[in-house]
């Protein structure tokens, strides 16, 4: 792994950080993910450059349900869904197995962090693994089954299947609202991983712990919103490199003391 790009001073600080925080949180973007084969939504080559966002507008997805299901099923299921967690994902599991990390405040709803060993995940957009019927509640488990007619219908009751992940003109899921804002009382370290600092009301949640007395390290390829204005210590890098990097100076080793 070539790290040398990355100064190893700022890393040792916020491995120290890491290791004497009371209780520490990571809260991650779509930038870590990026190297698992999953496009942002936004910029250049991002995911709204080549669909229409409107398919994930909640009335548009009422009003033409075939429509946009195509287009959902396409990006969430048949491209996503062949994504597997990277590096990134796993140093954020080893941190939490070793004590380090709370858990995962996350943006994305890839259950890449899931997979990589993430005990506590806090999903705050939602997750393409279920999916809501919009009459009866039913709550199903996306298999493959479940596509072979578009739109999706509910097995139970014939009604239209929605995949539990936020949407254009919906709120964010209560518990994870509820669970995400209260770290930002709790936690005296934040991991900022993989976003831009604007997407709302998601880009508060840092700036908040921050008010609340939080340490913020960064981890970025480049500088973000948050980047001059409440970010302590920068590692500018891609999230797999960084993160390994971080979590290899942060695990005490067998013989070593917390």
């Amino acid at each position: 792994m070539n790290t040398s790009s990355l100064s190893q001073s700022l890393l040792q600080q916020a491995a120290e950080m890491l290791r004497t925080a009371r209780r520490a949180v990571a809260f991650t973007g779509a930038g870590i993910s990026v190297e698992s084969g999953i496009p942002p939504f936004r910029g250049p080559e991002g995911l709204w450059s080549r669909y229409d966002p409107q398919i994930l507008d909640l009335r548009y997805f009422h009003a033409y349900p075939r429509q946009s299901w195509e287009v959902i099923k396409e990006i969430f299921y048949d491209y996503f869904g062949q994504a597997r967690p990277n590096a990134g994902h796993r140093a954020l599991a080893r941190l939490e197995k070793a004590g380090l990390l709370q858990g995962v405040i996350t943006q994305n709803i890839d259950n890449l962090h899931q997979e990589a060993g993430s005990r506590d995940v806090v999903e705050y957009h939602g997750t393409s693994r279920t999916l809501t019927c919009t009459a009866c509640g039913a709550r199903l488990e996306a298999a493959p089954e479940i596509f072979v007619h578009m739109p999706p219908a509910c097995p139970r009751c014939g009604g239209l299947l929605k995949p539990d992940f936020i949407f254009f003109g919906e709120g964010i899921p209560p518990r994870a609202h509820q669970r995400a804002w209260a770290e930002t009382r709790l936690s005296d370290v934040w991991l900022v991983v993989g976003t831009t600092g604007e997407i709302m009301p998601a880009a508060l949640l840092p700036q908040e712990a921050k008010r609340h007395g939080a340490r913020i390290i960064e981890v970025n390829v480049r500088p973000s919103n948050y980047t001059f204005t409440i970010t302590d210590i920068f590692l500018p890098g891609k999230a797999t490199a960084v993160l390994s990097a971080l979590a290899e100076a942060a695990i005490p080793t067998p013989e070593e003391p917390v």
